[in-house]
């Protein structure tokens, strides 16, 4: 138990004093603050576009490490896990060479289609879910290995093709392992920092997402800065809860 308490202490008190500290005289007017609603927007759309790109790209990926034998597949998924580890600003880094306007693919989208990803919106998207993705495939991966492949044997031997078995039987076997893992990459998405500033800038209105301006505000205005994480982590902590409630607890 002591080692435990220590634990929840050790995560909550920061917590604590930051709503110990927060300028409550001023909150309201802290508030009305145009910059504030502004990179709240442009987070939860970030967000949610980098989860959705996360979806569509990882549930597949997923399913290919878990239910195909290839030779490399070690190799494969460590690398899909290899964002986890890596600092975020090195992440930024290397999407730059990648996808700068000099990078290595980059150059070839400049000139054959005039798209310039870097300090853009959608630069904030791909910064996000190039460091949010690892956590949905891994949610998902792990599903799938626990789910019976019998299933999906048994939809075959009825005449259905290998696309209609993963649509009728696999995914909804595996919807509560998706709905986890998209929820920690949305949660990932809304915090990512390194990546974002690195990639896409600190642009307000186009690429300053909360915990740029966060950082921002804290060189600047402490309480504005104490300001926006209450902000954060409201939002964070009722969307976590609320999907938590809906999809992630199981039925009795």
């Amino acid at each position: 138990m002591l080692p435990a308490l220590v634990g929840l202490a050790f995560l909550l008190l920061p917590l604590l004093a930051l709503l110990i500290r927060a300028p409550w005289r001023t909150l309201p007017e802290q508030l009305t603050g145009a910059e504030v609603w502004q990179a709240l927007r442009l987070s939860l759309v970030s967000a949610t576009a980098a989860t959705a790109v996360s979806l569509v790209l990882g549930v597949p990926l997923a399913w290919l490490l878990a239910r195909t034998d290839f030779p490399g597949r070690r190799l494969v998924r460590a690398l899909v896990t290899l964002p986890l580890v890596l600092p975020p600003v090195v992440g930024g880094v290397a999407l730059l060479l990648a996808l700068g306007r000099g990078g290595v693919i980059g150059q070839w989208l400049d000139a054959w289609f005039g798209i310039t990803l870097p300090f853009t919106t959608a630069a904030v998207v791909v910064a996000e879910a190039f460091v949010a993705m690892p956590f949905l495939v891994i949610s998902v991966e792990g599903t799938l290995r626990a789910a019976d492949p019998r299933y999906e044997e048994a939809a075959a031997t009825l005449g259905a093709s290998r696309f209609t078995a993963f649509r009728r039987v696999t995914l909804p076997l595996i919807a509560p392992g998706i709905a986890a893992g998209a929820v920690l990459a949305w949660a990932r998405a809304l915090g990512e920092f390194g990546a974002t500033i690195t990639f896409a800038g600190n642009f307000p209105g186009r690429t300053q997402t909360m915990p740029l301006a966060v950082y921002l505000a804290l060189q600047n205005d402490p309480d504005a800065a104490i300001v926006l994480s209450l902000v954060l982590l409201t939002v964070s902590i009722a969307v976590l809860a609320a999907l938590r409630d809906r999809w992630m607890t199981p039925s009795t």
